[in-house]
């Protein structure tokens, strides 16, 4: 297949989907006698990044795979399609998250030891509803206290690949900076420009 109709067809797929596709999931939209190799699907991806230069639009490679996406530079115009505006992020919301990312696996008990107060079970539960955290193990210790780290979702959610391209602590001077990380630089999907939905400034408030 000529690597201009291949591009097109993973352009029409990542704008209907909304989420990220692997190349393996890109690939499987072919029947068998078809289906490209994966350097082929890499190669049109390629391309369609190229052809984005220019565009209000890019492609990024997260966790998950390859998504389309809104350039920040246009968030804050989009913003205003939307009636309601996110509310957001509580600094206890933000400490939390930020521990349990630069310091997984954590335990609730090593978070409240840094943050010097209890854990908010809401935070918990929202973060967890979110699907940015999540149980990866036990402590052994007594009581066996519940290890927590963060998601695929929530590497996709904010624009990662991995953990990796997290901002060094270094250059995050307070909780402030981790809040402008979290709630302004988010990614939004083409898919959900298109619908008005907000995807990754819709935060939930939690103390």
């Amino acid at each position: 297949m000529p690597t201009g109709q291949l591009k097109d067809i993973i352009e029409a797929a990542l704008l209907a989907y909304g989420q990220p596709l692997s190349v393996d999931q890109l690939r499987e939209m072919f029947d068998e006698f078809e289906r490209p190799e994966a350097v082929e699907v890499r190669r049109a991806l390629t391309q369609l990044s190229r052809d984005c230069d220019g565009r209000p639009m890019e492609l990024v490679e997260v966790a998950s795979g390859w998504r389309l996406q809104v350039r920040s530079v246009f968030a804050s115009r989009l913003s205003k399609l939307w009636l309601e505006r996110p509310s957001r992020y509580s600094r206890a919301l933000l400490e939390t998250l930020a521990l349990i990312a630069y310091r997984q696996p954590i335990t609730r008990g090593e978070i409240e030891d840094v943050r010097g107060v209890t854990v908010n079970p809401n935070i918990v539960r929202t973060l967890t509803e979110r699907g940015w955290i999540r149980v990866v193990g036990h402590r052994e210790v007594p009581g066996h206290p519940e290890l927590l780290g963060t998601t695929r979702e929530f590497l996709d959610h904010f624009g990662l690949k991995s953990l990796d391209e997290l901002p060094s602590l270094a250059a995050l001077k307070d909780m402030d900076d981790v809040g402008i990380q979290l709630e302004f630089n988010g990614p939004v999907t083409v898919q959900a420009a298109a619908a008005g939905l907000p995807a990754a400034n819709d935060a939930e408030a939690a103390n």
